[in-house]
């Protein structure tokens, strides 16, 4: 039986045990640069076998929220760097999340006040926190051929960029009702040239996008998130054929050495166990088998973990509120609980002041 504390090889680098921080967006980066309080929170976690950072934009126009960051400008990247030094200072191991949020986007958030753009003219219903209010997110536009080949282009300068300033890898977001889980879900996917229609269809911006990543810094050094089935951004009923979409994109990828594939189940096992089977990578998963299983906790996930189904575990929440979640794993708790409150934006409150077990 594989435990919390056996070493995995993703791609070329070496984690020391299988408990993987996964990417939460803080919402603490003002005008999109990180900070030293960036760095601190960060650092706080490097025992984490993994570290994926929050969703990161990989252009102005791919952003989503306020005050998330990116990886576009020479400030961000230069910003980015001191994150990486001080992680890797402290022994830990970061891969950079790089996000085009489609349509989860708005006029406010782009110096040209112009639409967010996805696959089709959808809107997501969903709406917006701003200074003002709560705001409508507006219908996209569709994005023509030569846009879409720009964004896979952008993609690959982001990677780029995210090599540049330290990190050891990517981890392409095509997860939670973003730009790429838009191509792949029918709901969201109404075109009728080569990127919509069929499965094989739909899959091929993904397909795109993780080729060209790999291209330009390696395989090795490139992870992909799914979450099945998820109903966030607007996302609910989107996907018509899930149990058949995401094997196909499994299969589709498995001839590219991937450092890892990194699924986020949403009670959706019986899918997890058919990614598996079509993927041939490490398999990263943030296990939620059963409606009680939200937030995901090491006991949760340990079953997946034993069988084989999952190569490491990722969580989040609990990752937020203890910062030596390893420790806390080993002797079994006591774990912080966290403050949702604090969750998004704010100071180091909730951020950077939960205690340590030494503490």
């Amino acid at each position: 039986m594989t435990g919390y504390f056996e070493p995995l090889t993703v791609g070329k680098i070496g984690l020391p045990n299988r408990l993987v921080m996964g990417p939460m967006t803080r919402s603490r980066t003002p005008a999109g640069v990180v900070t030293e309080l960036t760095a601190r929170y960060y650092t706080q976690r490097a025992g984490a076998g993994l570290i994926i950072s929050e969703a990161t934009g990989i252009s102005e126009i791919a952003q989503g929220y306020a005050d998330s960051p990116g990886l576009y400008t020479d400030e961000q990247v230069r910003a980015w760097r001191t994150v990486t030094d001080a992680v890797h200072a402290a022994g830990g191991r970061m891969f950079a999340q790089l996000v085009h949020c489609g349509r989860i986007g708005h006029p406010s958030l782009y110096a040209d006040g112009g639409l967010p753009v996805a696959p089709s003219a959808i809107g997501s219903g969903e709406q917006m926190f701003t200074p003002e209010g709560m705001v409508d997110r507006p219908v996209p536009r569709a994005l023509t051929l030569d846009e879409i080949a720009s964004t896979v282009g952008d993609f690959v300068t982001a990677a780029r960029n995210a090599v540049d300033a330290g990190f050891d890898g990517v981890e392409l977001h095509a997860a939670n009702g973003f730009l790429l889980h838009q191509f792949l879900a029918d709901g969201t996917n109404q075109r009728t040239d080569a990127y919509g229609g069929t499965i094989a269809n739909r899959i091929r911006f993904v397909v795109e996008v993780v080729g060209a990543v790999s291209d330009a810094i390696g395989p090795e050094r490139v992870g992909l998130r799914v979450s099945p089935g998820i109903t966030f951004n607007g996302m609910a009923g989107a996907e018509s054929d899930t149990a058949e979409l995401y094997p196909a994109l499994a299969q589709a990828l498995s001839a590219v050495p991937l450092a890892y594939l990194h699924v986020n189940e949403l009670i959706t096992r019986d899918t997890t166990r058919l990614i598996r089977a079509a993927w041939n990578g490490p398999l990263l998963l943030c296990a939620h088998p059963t409606a009680e299983s939200f937030p995901s906790t090491p006991a949760i996930g340990r079953p997946a973990l034993e069988e084989g189904l999952a190569d490491a575990l990722v969580l989040a929440e609990l990752w937020l509120a203890n910062p030596d979640l390893v420790e806390r794993v080993r002797t079994d708790g006591p774990y912080n609980t966290a403050d949702r409150a604090t969750f998004y934006g704010g100071d180091q409150r909730g951020y950077t002041d939960y205690p340590t077990l030494a503490d």
